[in-house]
């Protein structure tokens, strides 16, 4: 796919996906949306990639919602009466699809199956999508000029892009709903106090810092990672550790006889590791949740 609302640029293992439009300060569009999904897809599986780093063009991340654009917004088809039955069981029909399933959705669930951690460069202002994409990546720095908004109630709608699901595990529920319910605009502070973002710097700054988190996980076993992340999510939202317990014991069996020989032997050497496997390399009961 040839990208027109996004840059794809890979140095050094680091993809820095940037969100381009700035003339609209990045709004979001159902182009954007699709451009998205492809990307953090390719680079899933894109053994150049070892980290992404997601941030903005120019002076905004993502202004939300392009609310310029003619018809329904949201690129919603109105002639439609969808029900729950026909978004699980028909959601992959293409009048579901793309005519009622919601595009940030489908943005942070592409995120959620990517093999390869991401990192929010938030450097500008960030609501409503543009909020909730960050919420599905796995940690979020902020520029000290950043203001981030859940804004959804304040125009008569409702949080998406499975932010019911992700906001709640990273704030807190009480906190994500006060959020939601006031729609107001959060600085750098406010969100770093309330553990949303890990750090706050200065804007000239903030990709620094990204790129030296994502500099020191690139290093590792891109399987050991993937499994990592997965993983995490995953396991995370069990009923119970057992659950865990079964899947903890196929990773580990699989990555001891395979990039857990590299990083014993580098220990015992009291060398750096070097690993070879790639996103290629994932052990035969990957994807284990289908």
């Amino acid at each position: 796919m040839t990208y027109k609302t996004l840059r794809y640029d890979v140095s050094e293992g680091i993809l820095t996906l940037s969100l381009d439009r700035p003339d609209q300060l990045n709004a979001f569009t159902v182009d954007m949306a699709k451009e998205l999904v492809d990307a953090f897809g390719r680079a899933s599986d894109d053994d150049a990639v070892g980290a992404i780093v997601v941030t903005g063009s120019g002076r905004g991340f993502c202004a939300g919602m392009d609310l310029s654009v003619d018809g329904n917004v949201f690129g919603l088809d109105e002639s439609q009466q969808p029900t729950l039955t026909d978004v699980a069981d028909r959601g992959d029909e293409e009048h579901i699809l793309h005519g009622v399933r919601d595009e940030g959705g489908l943005v942070t669930l592409a995120i959620y199956e990517c093999k390869k951690p991401v990192i929010a460069a938030i450097n500008g202002a960030a609501v409503g999508i543009g909020a909730t994409m960050t919420c599905a990546m796995d940690i979020r720095l902020v520029s000290k000029k950043a203001k981030v908004g859940f804004v959804f109630n304040k125009i008569g709608i409702t949080p998406e892009a499975c932010s019911s699901w992700f906001l709640p595990r990273v704030v807190g529920l009480s906190t994500a709903l006060e959020w939601c319910y006031t729609a107001e605009i959060l600085d750098a502070d406010t969100l770093v106090e309330a553990g949303f973002a890990k750090a706050a710097y200065e804007p000239e700054e903030l990709l620094d810092a990204a790129y030296a988190i994502a500099a020191k996980i690139v290093k590792h076993s891109p399987v050991a990672i993937a499994l990592t992340r997965q993983m995490m999510y995953r396991n995370s939202a069990q009923d119970h550790p057992r659950e865990a317990h079964n899947v903890d014991s196929l990773a580990i069996f699989y990555a001891s006889i395979g990039s857990g020989k590299e990083g014993v032997q580098s220990f015992l050497d009291k060398r750096e590791a070097v690993f070879t496997d790639s996103a290629q390399d994932m052990p035969s009961f990957y994807p284990w949740w289908k």
